[in-house]
């Protein structure tokens, strides 16, 4: 098997037996890019070649003394361009911020650096974080490594590409209503959101502040559950940041659902869902029964008010935290004005993109004086009782098994034309981030045209354990069938 198409943890094994050496993958990760990243572009920017190199030999010297034990030691990784890089650019893929270099380092970022891993650069997203196609990006679209003339889902389209395309072994993605999920479905990778709140914020440049939340991406169940482990630590810097004592998520590992309970939600299965990622995912639902698990349909009232309640509360947030963007303090200005008003309106008309626009106006709009009792807090409110339908629904329930997305990924160009069906697109998806629960995506089948098909399992909050164990448990079957 080719060095690049190994998993994290097997690449990392090969390390410590001294089998294969960091600068070696790093050399391999570094030329593959060159080889495909002109037809995908999965990143804004990359960290200089000669420093990567350098940091290559600092790593595999740490590993030879014994001193970085992390099973992360030594692996390539890419970040999405959202999460600050000291020293390195951090865009959000907007040309507002496209000369930013932060002085600091996110609290995900620095904990991935002090386990060794190796950062290869920092991957393309929609602008802002907003968008379900990496089509809104300021530099460019990213396409999808399995098929180049479809997108890769967002808004953290280019970690999953990266990962797709074996230009790095793992990434991280933030996930405001999806952003992770959609992207690893649409790709054929695992993506996880854990619970709200697990992974610090800090250093996250914020979109909706009460839904991001960052989460790995990776080939496996097994990588996925190691890079959060890392990254779940307490920091007092993020007041949202919750401390836990169960984070050991590697010890989910488990091939096991017997007796599992497992709700699938008739309301997830009407119209407007693709025929054949009904048929991949109810399939998928058989193999649970068949390993053990109780699989039963439920309703789940309210999916149909989650995406008017989240696109109001994330548009509202995000209003407020782009008010920063203003060509005073960082980032773009405009060249010519005259006076602090038309420097302000300028540098905002030029600096934001068509999607970012349209959300700040909407959140403004919904936060006016007259519109706020009406459309802000009815959506708080029509949250609460999502969260409620939630919390109902675990009290019969381990987990939720549902699509990921109602279609696999959309052809180039299609989706900006009809915002609305783009955000239609998050339907199964924003709830998790609506009432803070974890989610994961599992590869589980391909449509006619050869695109991926991804299924959802949604745990009760800091349930993240029972998610893998039952993700996992489900890829090892489905691996021993390939086998068989």
């Amino acid at each position: 098997m080719s060095i690049l198409n190994l998993s994290a943890l097997a690449l990392s094994e090969k390390i410590k037996a001294g089998e294969i050496k960091v600068t070696e993958v790093a050399r391999l990760v570094l030329d593959q890019i060159k080889e495909t990243e002109e037809s995908i572009h999965s990143f804004v920017s990359l960290v200089d070649e000669d420093a990567v190199m350098k940091q290559a030999a600092l790593l595999q010297e740490g590993i030879d003394k014994g001193e970085l034990t992390s099973p992360l030691a030594g692996v390539p990784m890419a970040i999405k361009d959202n999460m600050c890089t000291n020293g390195i650019k951090t865009t959000c893929s907007s040309k507002i911020l496209e000369n930013f270099v932060p002085t600091y380092s996110s609290h995900a970022v620095e904990e991935l650096e002090k386990a060794g891993a190796l950062l290869i650069g920092k991957t393309n997203m929609d602008e802002f974080a907003m968008g379900s196609t990496t089509e809104t990006s300021a530099f460019g679209i990213t396409k999808n490594p399995v098929n180049i003339e479809h997108v890769p889902g967002g808004s953290s389209g280019g970690s999953a590409a990266s990962v797709a395309a074996k230009q790095c072994y793992f990434s991280l993605g933030s996930d405001t209503g999806g952003s992770i999920r959609l992207p690893a479905s649409y790709c054929g990778i695992v993506g996880m959101k854990p619970t709200y709140g697990t992974v610090s914020r800090y250093g996250l440049i914020a979109y909706g502040s009460s839904l991001d939340q960052i989460g790995p991406m990776a080939k496996t169940v097994a990588d996925c559950a190691t890079v959060l482990e890392v990254i779940s630590t307490y920091d007092e810097k993020d007041s949202t940041s919750m401390k836990r004592s169960d984070t050991d998520f590697t010890a989910a590992l488990v091939r096991d659902v017997k007796g599992m309970k497992i709700g699938i939600p008739r309301d997830y299965f009407t119209e407007g869902l693709q025929v054949e990622v009904k048929e991949a995912v109810l399939k998928a639902a058989e193999v649970f029964r068949s390993m053990g698990a109780i699989v039963e349909e439920f309703d789940l009232s309210l999916v149909e008010y989650a995406i008017p309640a989240y696109y109001t509360i994330a548009s509202a947030e995000a209003s407020s935290n782009l008010e920063r963007f203003d060509g005073i303090k960082y980032g773009y200005r405009t060249k010519e004005y005259e006076g602090l008003h038309a420097m302000y309106k300028k540098t905002r008309s030029e600096g934001f993109g068509a999607e970012v626009k349209r959300r700040i106006m909407l959140g403004s709009f919904v936060l006016s004086s007259g519109y706020y009792d009406a459309y802000y807090l009815k959506a708080l409110r029509t949250k609460a009782l999502i969260k409620k339908a939630f919390d109902h629904a675990f009290a019969s329930y381990d987990m939720i098994l549902g699509p990921v997305a109602p279609t696999t990924a959309p052809k180039l160009g299609m989706s900006l034309s009809d915002p609305m069906k783009m955000y239609l697109g998050d339907i199964y998806t924003i709830s998790a981030n609506l009432a803070g629960l974890p989610a994961i995506s599992v590869p589980c089948g391909f449509d006619q045209a050869g695109l991926p098909i991804g299924l959802q399992l949604t745990g009760d909050c800091f349930m993240e354990k029972k998610i893998i164990q039952a993700a996992f448990s489900y890829e090892q079957e489905m691996i021993q069938k390939e086998v068989e």
